[in-house]
């Protein structure tokens, strides 16, 4: 199938997220720690829209094959620890609160991330992975990256990934 019609709205998004994280980083830059080979959001357990998901395909293919093999080969490492996550969040299936917490605090290192600590698609990485330093808007609940200085006690702009999520959605069905 041919999604390519799709990457125009999709590489909207994109824009939005990338244009309110620079906005957060100019606003509030000592908050803000990310930094090169910082990879705390390289290691969050989230899924990607059908959309998101077929945009890194298409750029993955392009990858040279030492590239992808390695790629496939932490992909491998990352599936075995997402089935003993999914064995935990198990034990919790009448508890959708401490599912999602447990979800929340699951470290899994993405297999795109390579030994030097750099994403291979970083130019195409997910919205989640875009977002992932300033302050979200996520089931309704304001979060944000555990090593940024954000204070609690403080208001600031909120990305509401939330909304990015419903059109995500629209653009995968």
């Amino acid at each position: 199938m041919d999604f390519s019609h799709l990457f125009e709205p999709y590489n909207s998004i994109v824009s939005r997220a990338d244009y309110a994280f620079q906005r957060m980083k100019g606003e509030f830059p000592a908050c803000i720690r990310c930094r090169p080979h910082c990879s705390d959001c390289c290691h969050a357990v989230f899924g990607l829209f059908l959309i998101e998901a077929v945009f890194l395909k298409h750029d993955f293919d392009q990858l040279c094959e030492e590239k992808k093999k390695a790629a496939l080969k932490r992909g491998q490492d990352a599936d075995r620890e997402l089935v003993k996550l999914e064995r935990t969040i198990a034990e919790f299936e009448h508890d959708p609160q401490m599912r999602t917490y447990a979800i929340g605090k699951a470290r899994i290192r993405c297999p795109l991330l390579d030994d030097q600590n750099e994403c291979i698609l970083y130019s195409y990485r997910p919205i989640t992975c875009r977002v992932y330093g300033i302050p979200t808007m996520v089931q309704a609940v304001p979060r944000v990256c555990g090593k940024t200085d954000f204070k609690k006690e403080q208001a600031y702009p909120v990305f509401n990934l939330d909304g990015v999520h419903r059109e995500l959605h629209a653009l995968s069905t």
